[in-house]
């Protein structure tokens, strides 16, 4: 155990006298100190909120990923000199599955690619329906994004090939219709027809703020089909029918208009000629992103006849760009706070030698009975480093305080942890050290007698 010298014991009772009798002043002093480090701790902990927020985020949309969105209605302005000219619309293919196997064939560091089709259905099971999105992919989509299949397998190969009438479900779904037993090996119908389970997700914890952010959906209510299942049994765009035949050629001869007892919705579907509603293309390398997403998007000009319907997204790039103005917001946030445990340790400085001089009898009677320079040096110190840590203390309650307010009324997620605490305490007891050196010098230096004389 380290040996402390009596007489160190005794200036540091001497300076806890000190300060318990002025405790209005020692608070009064302490303000800077503790707005600085509770402004200090409130800051890191919504940075690393914020950054877990967005590696939230870059788990949801998956790493090194480039996005493609079909538009379905392209709006073109007329030049002066085209007014009164017939419309002459180019044709498209659209975003199919043609593009998916020439991105792959032609562009290279594709690492995986994953087309989908999504449409909104209904699921019955036991006399209870439910909504419910279907979702037509290929198995790389479940490492693309980071699932986790809790329960069964995902898709085989042989099924992908053969469209079986198998799917993968999410948690939600597993909780209202199965939550008693367990769905591998079970039918359950989506829409016309019936499928079997074959792998249940685990639950995936999506904010509000990623689904209006990121554009995502809740994936847990979502349900999951081999591609060619949803092709073959559900929808295909790209695949004329019998009825489609039947229903242009009555419009075209008049017989019906478009927006007889059509709703927004069937309108906008009837009006998409695209068989993919997204393909999601991970290169191998963050580097790459940028070129191979331009090489893509000259790929899909020619193989759509110039046609540009479609929207070419990097949603990695845009959350390092928001992660990049948190990080200087948290600059912004950690020079203001500096400058509050600055400006608290100036304070406590113009403050200890104010008292310096309000003292001086008590430091001359110290100093001619007996008491060193070393002695009033230690005093002071230990004044103001009393104050500091205080000072510390109260701005860590008040710092934690306030993360938990801006979390709970802000609707911001904060994490406060250790190393913020002991950073900002460490730097008032700093701040307390450096800052009580001159006024403890300065009363060190004072002439006994002199002081003694001194009203």
């Amino acid at each position: 155990m380290a040996y402390i010298s009596p007489r160190v014991l005794a200036n540091f009772s001497i300076a806890v006298d000190a300060v318990v009798a002025n405790k209005v002043r020692s608070l009064l002093t302490a303000l800077g100190i503790i707005f600085g480090v509770a402004a200090v701790i409130a800051m890191l902990a919504i940075g690393n909120g914020a950054q877990r927020e967005i590696l939230d985020q870059i788990k949801l949309v998956g790493v090194n990923n480039i996005v493609i969105k079909p538009i379905v209605e392209q709006k073109e302005e007329k030049l002066e000199e085209d007014v009164g000219k017939k419309d002459k619309k180019k044709f498209s293919p659209g975003l199919t599955i043609h593009d998916v196997r020439s991105i792959e064939d032609i562009i290279p560091g594709i690492q995986s690619i994953s087309p989908e089709i999504i449409l909104d259905t209904y699921v019955i099971r036991g006399g209870t329906r439910r909504s419910a999105k279907l979702v037509g992919v290929e198995s790389s989509y479940f490492d693309l994004y980071n699932f986790e299949i809790g329960d069964g397998l995902p898709f085989s190969a042989e099924q992908q090939r053969l469209g079986s009438g198998v799917c993968v479900i999410g948690h939600a779904i597993k909780t209202r219709f199965f939550s008693v037993e367990d769905p591998i090996g079970k039918n359950i119908k989506v829409g016309p027809h019936w499928l079997t389970i074959v792998g249940v997700l685990n639950e995936r914890l999506v904010s509000s703020s990623s689904i209006s952010k990121l554009g995502i959906r809740d994936f847990n209510m979502d349900i999951y089909v081999p591609l060619r299942t949803m092709l073959i049994r559900y929808r295909d765009r790209d695949r004329i029918t019998g009825e489609q035949l039947r229903l242009a050629t009555m419009r075209s001869q008049g017989m019906i208009f478009d927006n007889n007892n059509v709703s927004p919705e069937q309108e906008a579907e009837r009006k998409n000629y695209h068989q993919l509603d997204r393909l999601v293309i991970q290169v191998a390398s963050t580097e790459m992103l940028t070129t191979t997403a331009e090489i893509v998007s000259r790929l899909l000009e020619r193989k759509h006849y110039g046609v540009i319907d479609y929207e070419i997204e990097i949603p990695e790039l845009l959350l390092k760009q928001q992660q990049r103005t948190n990080d200087i917001f948290n600059y912004v946030l950690g020079a203001i706070a500096g400058i509050s445990l600055l400006v608290g340790g100036i304070g406590i400085m113009n403050i200890m030698l104010a008292s310096v001089l309000e003292r001086i009898k008590e430091i001359g009677l110290r100093l001619s009975i007996g008491a060193k320079k070393s002695d009033v040096v230690q005093q002071f110190l230990f004044e103001a480093i009393m104050i500091s840590i205080s000072g510390g203390v109260l701005g860590v309650l008040l710092g934690v305080t306030l993360a938990f307010l801006v979390s709970h009324f802000g609707n911001i997620p904060t994490i406060i942890t250790l190393p913020s605490i002991l950073l900002s305490f460490g730097v008032a007891a700093t701040v307390g050290l450096i800052f009580g050196i001159a006024p403890a010098r300065r009363a060190a230096s004072q002439d006994p007698i002199t002081s003694l004389r001194y009203e």
